[in-house]
């Protein structure tokens, strides 16, 4: 072998660097569509992968996916076991193992490695809310052995028997997003529905997270379509601009199917097309041409909005739409990779039905999607059923709710109403607080307790709200989170068009202690911002002697 290429090893190293940067991409686009007292739960479902299939990558994982094949196609033999014994990357015939490539064996180690470590981590956007995370933890060990490493053997080894059939996937339309796919169907099946679904919806915690996820995401999609001909050369620039241009075109198209059929184009709307686009493109992104590029993320943005639909028609509660997004998005751009495959771009490709090539590579295409379809579905029940039996893999009915609390003791967020209203002034240290008066009224003469609900924006400014009570005679003021029930619920648009009403909304209470002949200003001053006195109640008190 010659020596290593120093610009090839950077490159793909570096590819190897985003690829790993979308792990906790992807559990910062899942953790902000959560409910908020799950977005540890989350983001921690997903950063487990990291040390978890990592292990199981190094120690059997690669000699399985990229060891000698064994024989049969299927998978390779433990020669390589724990890498002790490290040989080249594969022999040539496939597009990742050229007779030109010269990096070495390591650094395509840890390439295929972020692969291996994100396929899996995909699965916990579906089952949202449900997971046990020992159960999870074991899951995770075994798919990624016995699911994952052979799917790549058939497809990325020159040996597996998809490789040899003909069919074709750059960078994981089969490998990632369709056995990640054919997974989450197995997985729901076992832990079933969330709680009163499809009847209560989840409103996100974050959306900006998400915004920011999936930026991450875009951003290291680079590496994961541009790294895998293990060249930093024309065809990682053109997978590279390929995967862009698919992810424009899918946002723009979803945007404007959200226009159409819900009123409104939403940031979640955007991104999501996005995403659709590049999971489309990945299994074509080194086989196609620019214009071919924007046509599949056209039709991904097409195809994946109206796939939405899939959950409800097939009654499985896939709580942040990873079958529309990924399922669907990895097995039409297999497919259409039978349509738009360019031997132009690159001489080991075939060329597809709309370049003369004829149905022989989109039939080679099917049979692939098929096979690793059923492989993934049938394995990773399996897989499910057994932890569910061993250990548990389904959380109790009652965690679903809170499992930051049940699974971490902690929550992520530690802000209400109250400490969200804004106040005037610039931020300073602390200092000594000053001695408080006394009090109005003395202790042991009757006063009043006023209880007022108020909508939040009126009283969105702590110190007016704070001085108007204090000037109508207040001797001191109580302000909380609280929620009413409203006769009329209110709609809230959740995000990829979903809607909500809500039967409770949001109120701040303020509750005030004054004299008895402070009343009637009281009333006027909450009156004047926005309490109704239906729901405001005057009872008799009396300071308490200290």
């Amino acid at each position: 072998m010659s020596a290593p290429n120093a610009g090839d090893t950077a490159w793909v190293l570096v590819c190897a660097g985003l690829v790993l940067f979308m792990t906790p991409g992807l559990a910062a686009f899942y953790g902000g569509m959560v409910r908020t007292r799950n977005v540890l739960a989350m983001l921690q479902q997903n950063m487990i992968a990291l040390g978890v299939v990592s292990l199981t990558w190094v120690l059997v994982g690669y000699t399985i996916a990229f060891g000698d094949d064994a024989g049969s196609g299927l998978f390779g033999n433990l020669e390589l076991f724990g890498l002790t014994d490290l040989k080249v990357p594969p022999a040539p015939n496939l597009h990742v193992v050229d007779g030109r490539i010269t990096i070495p064996t390591l650094a395509f180690v840890l390439f295929q490695m972020m692969f291996a470590v994100i396929t899996p981590a995909l699965v916990t956007g579906a089952t949202a809310g449900r997971l046990r995370f020992g159960g999870w933890v074991l899951f995770l060990a075994v798919w990624s052995i016995v699911v994952y490493a052979p799917i790549a053997h058939w497809l990325w080894h020159p040996g597996g028997w998809l490789a040899k059939f003909g069919t074709q996937d750059w960078a994981g339309g089969l490998v990632v997003h369709a056995s990640a796919g054919a997974a989450v169907l197995a997985v729901l099946l076992v832990v079933g529905r969330r709680r009163n679904w499809p009847h209560t919806a989840a409103p996100p915690n974050s959306i900006p997270l998400t915004i920011v996820g999936a930026g991450i995401l875009w951003f290291g999609w680079f590496g994961f379509n541009g790294g895998d001909g293990l060249q930093a050369n024309g065809l990682a620039a053109q997978a590279v601009l390929n995967t862009h241009l698919a992810a424009a075109a899918a946002m723009l198209v979803w945007l404007a199917l959200e226009r159409v059929t819900d009123g409104h184009s939403t940031v979640v709307g955007a991104v999501s097309g996005a995403v659709a686009g590049l999971a489309t493109v990945t299994p074509t992104a080194g086989y196609v041409n620019a214009a071919s590029a924007v046509a599949i993320g056209a039709l991904a943005g097409l195809v994946c909005h109206f796939a939405l639909k899939l959950k409800y028609l097939l009654r499985l509660d896939d709580a942040l739409d990873v079958l529309a997004v990924h399922f669907v998005g990895g097995m039409l751009g297999t497919l259409l990779l039978g349509l738009f495959g360019n031997r132009g771009v690159n001489p080991l490709g075939a060329d597809g039905l709309f370049l003369g090539g004829g149905g022989g590579l989109l039939w080679r295409q099917l049979v692939g999607v098929v096979s690793v379809v059923a492989f993934s579905f049938v394995l990773t029940w399996l897989i499910a059923a057994g932890v569910q039996a061993l250990i548990g893999l389904r959380v109790p009915p009652a965690d679903q709710e809170r499992l930051d609390q049940a699974q971490q003791g902690a929550d992520a967020y530690h802000l209400g109403g109250v400490t969200s209203l804004t106040a005037p002034g610039a931020p300073r240290r602390r200092t000594a607080a000053a001695p408080a008066g006394e009090p109005s009224v003395p202790p042991g003469q009757r006063v009043r307790v006023v209880t007022a609900l108020l909508e939040p924006d009126p009283a969105a400014n702590s110190a007016d709200l704070r001085d108007a009570l204090l000037r109508a005679g207040v001797i001191s003021v109580i302000v909380s989170d609280a929620a009413v029930a409203t006769t009329t619920p209110q709609a809230s648009l959740l995000p990829r068009g979903y809607w909500q009403d809500q039967p409770l909304a949001a109120r701040l209470r303020v509750t005030v202690l004054v004299g008895a002949d402070g009343v009637g200003a009281v009333l006027d001053e909450l009156d004047r911002m926005g309490a109704r006195r239906a729901d405001t109640f005057v009872q008799e008190a009396e300071r308490v002697q200290s």
